[in-house]
């Protein structure tokens, strides 16, 4: 029975009589008949398909309903959403990165458009005499003591693999580090020659050992030396885990797989690409440190070190007792907040699994301290990394250095359209459509990536002058405030807990987590012992 919700299904019949008439007696030209026809097939088609009850109760206007749900999230970013809503990144967030990278000026008028009074609002204590430091190329040394160590800048381009990013995003991106100074993660897939633009570069390997793999698809220990031997990578990270999707491997499905993916990962074009969700080299802390230590000697004494997301806290004890009983150390940790995230994860992941920065950053500092091993590792960081307090904030939790992905994405021009893992990218920058990554001019996206860097690094500096300090890596917690309520507001250093050097060697736990897991874990095994 038809109703109002035929309407327009009825009205394109009428429509369609009314030009078939006209055409045959008053000669009208035929084209009249088209859109109506159309129109008609449309909602008979409707009408009949079994996939959608909208469209079967709602034939043609239907469409409508569908149109508006994928043109919705444009609408909700560009005309609903207010300057500080954090969805993921906030309106006020990718501006600054936009004006940093175009050299454009990123002052505001008028005042903050933060709530100052609002819990959670964070800010960092100035000093009355400011400090003068003539350089913003601040450095920390990672390997000191080895063949090959590593003057690392304290901002580095943090893990995004060629296959999620195009080739144009990449060169972009190592062109940049070069300009910069800086260092460019390669992600889990490998060196790509796009990678070889003269950057210098961290080799992250994971789990399926992309790029240093037999046939078979185990660690070969003789192709990982060749390419390890390259004079652009200056550090080598072991990935347990990423924030995006922690305890999850990864599939990139044959069809997205080009030749030159393949032969960058050395994987088979024909089959599904998979990422283990775990390492088949190793099996225990003591294991892992073992082949860490293994792919130091084989890089030649270069830097390395390995990154994760914080899961069960008694996984990252059990690794420092087995750096206390093996005496092998890495170089340094990178530790990967939840708050990461460069590509499509399923949502149980990406909105519930894995600890967010604050809380695995504190667990892996105050870990390495309460075991006296602090002063041998660097810590770096990453997750939602964007602006120069950002990194201060970050510093002053126990960081040595911060990565950023998404913010020297924002750079080379994302537009954070959420549609990361479709190929469909709109800005060529997560696609391996040759016709969207054009889009991508090498040479100006470089420039942009590398003034980015600069003009962070330039509003750091003045973090540091106006607190009174002469590099970063004296923030502490002290310096750093958060509100808990209107009419309160203390120092981390007072709501956070921080060890001292040798606590957990003496039984000096401060926390709840250390009390009821430090003697509870073993340099055998990633679990408890009961």
């Amino acid at each position: 029975m038809l109703g109002l919700r035929h309407l327009v299904f009825v009205l394109s019949w009428l429509a369609l009589g009314l030009a078939v008439l006209g055409c045959m007696l008053f000669e009208w030209h035929w084209a009249w008949v088209v859109a109506p026809a159309v129109l008609v097939a449309i909602g008979v088609y409707d009408i009949f398909q079994r996939r959608h009850a909208v469209l079967r109760n709602y034939p043609i206007i239907g469409h409508l309903r569908y149109m508006f749900e994928t043109v919705r999230p444009e609408i909700q970013q560009y005309l609903v959403d207010s300057d500080t809503d954090e969805v993921p990144f906030a309106r006020l967030q990718r501006a600054v990165v936009y004006q940093r990278a175009k050299g454009e000026p990123d002052g505001r008028s008028f005042g903050s458009k933060l709530a100052l009074h609002e819990i959670g609002y964070e800010w960092v204590n100035h000093s009355v005499v400011p400090s003068q430091i003539e350089s913003q190329d601040f450095r920390i040394a990672v390997g000191p003591g080895r063949k090959q160590p590593y003057s690392l800048s304290v901002f580095n381009i943090s893990g995004m693999s060629f296959g999620a990013l195009s080739a144009n995003a990449i060169r972009a991106l190592n062109k940049g580090a070069l300009l910069g100074g800086f260092a460019h993660d390669t992600g889990e897939g490998s060196v790509s020659p796009y990678h070889l633009q003269g950057g210098d570069l961290v080799w992250q390997l994971g789990s399926a050992y992309f790029g240093s793999r037999d046939e078979k698809g185990n660690f070969d220990p003789d192709l990982f030396a060749r390419v390890a031997a390259h004079e652009q990578i200056k550090m080598i990270e072991l990935k347990l885990s990423q924030g995006a999707k922690p305890g999850h491997g990864g599939i990139l499905p044959a069809a997205k797989i080009t030749p030159e993916i393949a032969r960058t990962r050395g994987v088979l074009m024909d089959v599904d690409c998979v990422s283990p969700s775990s390492h088949s080299t190793f099996s225990t802390p003591k294991e892992m440190l073992a082949f860490i230590d293994r792919l130091r000697d084989l890089s030649g004494g270069k830097p390395t070190g390995f990154k994760l997301c914080i899961g069960h806290p008694w996984e990252f004890m059990s690794i420092a007792k087995a750096m206390l009983e093996t005496g092998i150390v890495p170089d340094f940790i990178v530790v990967d907040g939840a708050e990461g995230g460069t590509g499509a994860a399923p949502v149980e992941f990406t909105d519930h699994v894995g600890a967010p920065l604050q809380e695995g950053l504190l667990l892996v500092h105050n870990t390495l301290v309460g075991a006296g091993l602090r002063d041998q590792i660097r810590i770096g960081a990453s997750g939602k990394i964007i602006t120069a307090f950002d990194i201060a904030r970050t510093l002053a939790m126990g960081a040595d250095y911060c990565n950023s992905a998404r913010g020297f994405m924002f750079a080379v021009g994302c537009i954070q359209a959420g549609i990361c893992g479709t190929g469909r990218c709109p800005t060529g920058v997560a696609t391996q459509d040759p016709r969207r990554q054009r889009a991508i001019d090498v040479e100006d996206k470089s420039e942009r990536v590398a003034n980015f860097h600069r003009n962070t690094l330039h509003a750091l500096r003045e973090l540091v002058q106006a607190t009174g300090l002469l590099h970063p890596s004296e923030f502490k917690p002290d310096h750093i405030l958060r509100r808990l309520s209107r009419d309160e507001a203390k120092p981390i250093s007072q709501i956070l807990t921080f060890l001292e050097t040798g606590d957990l060697l003496q039984g000096n736990f401060r926390h709840p987590v250390f009390e009821k897991y430090w003697n509870r874990v073993s340099s055998e095994s990633f679990g408890l012992v009961r």
